[in-house]
């Protein structure tokens, strides 16, 4: 794996930037190791900041990644937004439905703005994991 992963603690969320290559290895690598950040953090409310470079991943791996990282995280989370930087198309959206349709709660956002609005708006305990 080649990436780098950045936490940082908010008054309600964590946010996490990652850089580094494209590769379905590395998207599966960094979500499990935010999965473990905000279990330890006690925060389930999280922003994911995707930087990835080099070229976009398919549809397969991406409904693949969105299938079982919706499995491995399914009521830990109260709130996932996810900001990937170099997105094309409507993939993004696609793997936000195939989270949602599996009780997981995430959004995609445009912009990280966006996205800490939406988690702001949110109600007042970060630290209650969903039910």
């Amino acid at each position: 794996m080649s990436y780098q992963l950045t936490v940082t603690r908010q008054p309600t969320y964590v946010h996490a930037v990652v850089t580094g290559r494209n590769t379905r290895e590395n998207v599966e690598g960094y979500l499990e190791e935010i999965q473990r950040e905000c279990i330890a953090r006690g925060c389930f409310r999280v922003l994911i900041e995707e930087r990835l470079e080099g070229p976009r991943l398919g549809t397969t791996d991406v409904f693949q990644i969105a299938v079982a990282g919706s499995n491995r995280a399914r009521g830990q989370f109260e709130a996932i937004a996810y900001v990937d930087m170099n997105a094309q198309g409507d993939l993004m959206k696609f793997a936000e439905t195939v989270a949602t349709n599996r009780s997981l709660p995430v959004a995609v956002f445009s912009s990280v703005r966006d996205a800490e609005r939406w988690l702001l708006s949110m109600g007042q305990d970060p630290k209650k994991p969903a039910s």
